[in-house]
């Protein structure tokens, strides 16, 4: 199993696009590249497809192999498989991070988000989401307002994990 990204930081945006990454998520970056070693840089996979994503979603190499093994394991010549293999492939960008632990952003990718001058980094467990700050703050917004409407008062989250062990 995959090491997992945890936490949330905002960093400044250089004019270059370049950005320091959070350093725990530099670590799992590291122990999620086959191929790292220290006197290599590590690689990533950024996914900045589909119009509804004011986001960019960055995946070690081991989760984009995951990925990649399940996309195999779909049938070919299906409409799934195809929307997949779009987002995944013709979608995304494969960087590394450079020897300061900074990742540069290109600038068709800075602009598809809105990023200005501060970067959002939000962990998504075996990924991490790029956000501009002040889309990110509106995004949360909107869904604690529509959570308010359909869960009770108190309502714990951790409540839908299946038990372990089999369980019921």
């Amino acid at each position: 199993m995959a090491r997992r990204f945890r936490g949330s930081e905002t960093y400044r945006m250089d004019a270059k696009g370049r950005v320091s990454i959070p350093a725990p998520f530099r670590r799992v970056i590291e122990a999620g590249d086959p191929d790292w070693s220290p006197d290599k840089r590590p690689n990533i996979v950024i996914v900045y497809g589909g119009p509804e994503r004011n986001w960019l979603e960055v995946y070690t190499m081991e989760a984009v192999y995951e990925i990649d093994e399940q996309i195999d394991m779909m049938q070919r010549g299906t409409q799934e498989r195809a929307e997949i293999e779009e987002l995944m492939y013709a979608q995304s960008h494969q960087t590394e991070i450079d020897p300061d632990g900074r990742l540069v952003l290109p600038q068709k990718l800075r602009e598809k988000i809105g990023l200005k001058s501060d970067v959002y980094f939000a962990s998504a467990g075996t990924s991490f989401r790029i956000w501009d700050p002040e889309t990110y703050a509106a995004e949360q917004a909107s869904v604690a307002a529509e959570r308010a409407q359909t869960r009770p008062p108190h309502y714990d989250p951790l409540i839908n994990l299946p038990k372990l062990g089999g369980s019921q």
